[in-house]
C-alpha cells in the first residue's frame, strides 16, 4: 500500500516540475557570431576594400528601401544545419524592422561548402524561396566553384537588391 502511494506521489511531482518548466522563459539564443556591421566576415573571405564597398552598397539599399540586408561568413556551422544556423543568426541579430519583418541574411559557410539566403516573412512576397534558391544557383555558386567568393557574393547581393527594390526606384535608375 505504501509503495503505490510513493509511485503516485513521484508521478505527481514529476508532472508538477514539467508544468513549472514550461512557464519559464528562456533567454534568446546567443548568436554564434557577433553582429559588427552590415558585413560580418568571420571566415575572412573578403579584402578590406571589397568589404567597404559592400557595406556602402548595403547601406544604400537600407536608405532607399528600409530593407536591411546583412552578409555574413562563418568559419564553421558549429555542427548545425545552415538552415538552423542562419535562422538563429537572423533572429538573434534582429535583422530588419520588427514591425515589417523584412530582414535578409546572406550566409556563407565555406568550410562546409554551404550558402543560404534567409528571408524575413515580410519580404517573402518579394523574395520567394524559389527565387532565393535560383539566386544561389545562378549568381553565387558558379563563382564560388571558381574560388571567387567576392564576385559570387556581389552577384547575389545585386540580385537580391533587384528583387526588393520598389518599382519606382527601378524605373528611376
Amino acid at each position: 500500500m505504501f509503495r503505490p502511494f510513493l509511485l503516485t506521489f513521484a508521478a505527481l511531482l514529476i508532472v508538477g516540475c514539467a508544468a513549472e518548466a514550461e512557464e519559464v522563459e528562456l533567454p534568446p539564443p546567443t548568436p554564434a557570431l557577433e553582429l559588427t556591421g552590415r558585413v560580418v566576415d568571420a571566415a575572412d573571405l573578403f579584402d578590406a576594400q571589397y568589404e567597404d564597398g559592400l557595406t556602402r552598397k548595403l547601406g544604400q539599399l537600407e536608405q532607399d528601401t528600409q530593407v536591411q540586408l546583412v552578409v555574413a561568413t562563418t568559419p564553421d556551422l558549429k555542427g548545425q544545419t545552415i538552415e538552423q544556423y542562419s535562422l538563429d543568426l537572423a533572429n538573434a541579430w534582429g535583422i530588419g524592422s520588427v514591425e515589417r519583418d523584412d530582414g535578409l541574411l546572406l550566409l556563407v559557410a565555406p568550410t562546409e561548402r554551404r550558402v543560404r539566403i534567409e528571408v524575413g516573412y515580410g519580404l517573402e512576397a518579394s523574395v520567394k524561396d524559389e527565387e532565393a534558391a535560383q539566386i544561389i544557383q545562378d549568381d553565387i555558386l558558379p563563382h564560388f566553384r571558381k574560388g571567387d567568393f567576392e564576385v559570387g557574393v556581389a552577384e547575389g547581393v545585386d540580385s537580391l537588391i533587384r528583387e526588393v527594390t520598389p518599382i519606382e526606384l527601378k524605373e528611376a535608375a
